[in-house]
């Protein structure tokens, strides 16, 4: 048996965010601070007042010394050997040393002033009560005062620093749509606006990240208006060299020029297409189909030796003609840089094709499909997957790439499922 280490308890998520942080770091500067201050007024106080009680007590020492050497009769507040002398203070005038000490007399804070006369402990002592509650009325004056300070510097702090990241969650928003594909995203931080005006930190990554938006945007809008060219402007010539190869006598010189032909239109097709869904102004045909007869229609028509598993039919809300081109576009897929056998299973709103080869290259794992990088084998253009993940994120499908645990590539897509409505509440 093998003995397992506890897990520790995992922090909130909240006591990672940079408002937390500050809060406590002011927290805990303010008490310190307060801490330290408190501390300096509290002995400062303390070693004043006991000073005046100390000297008023050896002044009544000396006078009281001079009454009793003088044999008359001692006032109520001193005596020799009184009840109540603290214990130092004894074996202090034993040594004929003369001293002062605070302690308690019938429940009572008293100054005690002792010294020296014929053997015995001659004491006086004065009333301290008046000092030792001056220093506990300061003590809470302090207290008090440093916890309204603490909480008022915490809580304009947290508004200072709430501010901040305000427009640093604002910031990173943006970001995020940007990387979803919306590059009109912008921050337009109002500090960027007018270079007159100073900039913080944060204005300067706000207009770093509009800047590097809208150069991307540029970059991109450029790469597709290109590609889009390319596409059309191939279109004609293909045109007429798909006519002049039909006109070529029969044999096998003719018959290669006609499949050259017919992959250089495909790849025009491909290149339009991408062109189209890099726009993102495509709309959608949504209805209503039964997904089992759909992929078996789909594995027909492909021509292909692949297999149909249909675990659970399902039906699903959804483009039919971009849903079959991205199905047939994996099945394609699979044939090509795969290996026999190809089977499609529909599980429900689920469909996975699985191909029994070395499986998907790392890249393609990691970043996704990429444009015109091919596989081993230099096999295809890497126009089909990328297509295929265009088409899925118009009709709202997700579109996962995996190797299968027992070997194989196999790629996933899930469906909204259709859901209908019955009197009795909705029916899967």
């Amino acid at each position: 048996m093998t003995a397992r280490r506890a897990r520790r308890p995992r922090a909130p998520a909240w006591t990672a965010t940079l408002t937390w942080k500050a809060a406590v770091f002011i927290a805990v500067m303010c008490c310190a601070l307060a801490a330290l201050l408190g501390t300096l007024v509290h002995v400062s106080v303390t070693r004043q007042t006991e000073r005046d009680a100390r000297e008023k007590a050896l002044a009544r020492l000396v006078e009281v010394t001079r009454v009793y050497e003088a044999g008359e009769p001692l006032p109520p507040f001193a005596g020799l050997d009184p009840d109540g002398l603290p214990e130092p203070l004894r074996r202090l005038t034993a040594r004929g040393e003369r001293g002062t000490m605070i302690a308690d007399h019938e429940g009572r804070p008293t100054m005690w002033a002792a010294g020296p006369a014929d053997g015995h402990a001659l004491a006086v002592r004065v009333d301290h009560s008046v000092g030792a509650g001056t220093i506990d009325a300061l003590d809470r004056s302090i207290v008090g005062s440093s916890v309204l300070a603490i909480a008022a510097t915490l809580a304009v702090g947290v508004l200072a620093v709430t501010r901040v990241t305000r427009r640093l969650h604002a910031t990173a928003q943006v970001a995020r749509r940007i990387t979803a594909g919306d590059l009109d995203a912008r921050v337009d931080d109002p500090r960027t606006k007018d270079p007159r005006r100073p900039q913080d930190e944060v204005a300067t990554v706000s207009g770093a990240l509009d800047t590097m938006a809208s150069s991307l945007q540029r970059k991109l809008q450029s790469e597709q208006r290109f590609t889009a060219d390319v596409a059309h402007e191939l279109r004609t010539p293909l045109t007429g060299l798909s006519a002049a190869a039909e006109l070529l006598p029969e044999g096998r010189p003719a018959e290669l020029v006609r499949d050259r032909v017919r992959a250089m239109r495909g790849l025009t097709e491909d290149l339009l297409e991408i062109s189209r869904l890099d726009a993102r102004n495509e709309t959608v045909d949504l209805a209503v189909h039964e997904l089992g007869p759909l992929v078996e229609r789909v594995v027909r028509a492909s021509g292909t030796d692949t297999a149909v598993r249909i675990v659970r039919d399902a039906e699903v809300e959804t483009d039919r003609r971009r849903l079959e081109r991205v199905l047939g576009n994996l099945v394609a897929n699979a044939h090509r840089h795969g290996r026999a056998p190809v089977v499609v299973t529909v599980d429900g709103p689920v469909v996975a094709v699985r191909d029994h080869g070395p499986g998907y290259p790392e890249y393609l794992l990691t970043s996704g499909p990429q444009r015109f990088r091919t596989e081993s084998g230099g096999k295809g253009h890497g126009l089909g997957l990328t297509i295929a993940v265009g088409q899925a994120e118009v009709i709202g499908a997700e579109l996962v790439f995996a190797d299968a645990p027992e070997g194989g590539a196999e790629a996933r897509i899930r469906l909204p499922e259709y859901v209908r409505l019955t009197d009795d509440g909705p029916e899967g």
